[in-house]
């Protein structure tokens, strides 16, 4: 069962390949915005990977991040999501980042509970509508 207080923690080198110059998302060569952003939503998954059975899933419903410092390759940072509330399909999560030299952001994040079968087939479904 799901509920809150849920944890679970990832850790990363960042790389070359994850800098804002190079996935497009600004300029300098530190940790990209949206890398951080996936991190985040990886850390949240790994919370509820041990609570979901058969074709039973979660997908990312929002996320709101605050980027508050850069981190250069070679660093490691590491992302902690928090289960803060759980509403039906809908769980909540406060999640933080920081790296060697100190806290780098904080989002909060929403995912939803979806069988993936159903889920895929009304993609499916949607995308025939456009063709």
């Amino acid at each position: 069962m799901i509920i809150k207080g849920i944890t679970a923690q990832i850790t990363r080198t960042i790389t070359e390949e994850d800098t804002a110059e190079k996935v497009k998302s600004g300029s300098l060569p530190v940790l990209a915005t949206p890398v951080l952003s996936a991190a985040m939503e990886k850390a949240a998954c790994k919370a509820l990977a041990p609570f979901l059975s058969g074709h039973e899933t979660t997908v990312g419903g929002s996320i709101s991040l605050i980027h508050k410092a850069p981190t250069l390759p070679g660093h490691t940072i590491t992302v902690t999501a928090t289960v803060t509330e759980v509403r039906g399909k809908k769980i909540s999560f406060h999640i933080t980042a920081s790296d060697e030299n100190g806290d780098i952001g904080e989002a909060d994040h929403d995912r939803f509970l979806v069988d993936s079968v159903k889920f895929m087939e009304k993609a499916e479904k949607r995308n025939e509508r456009r063709e």
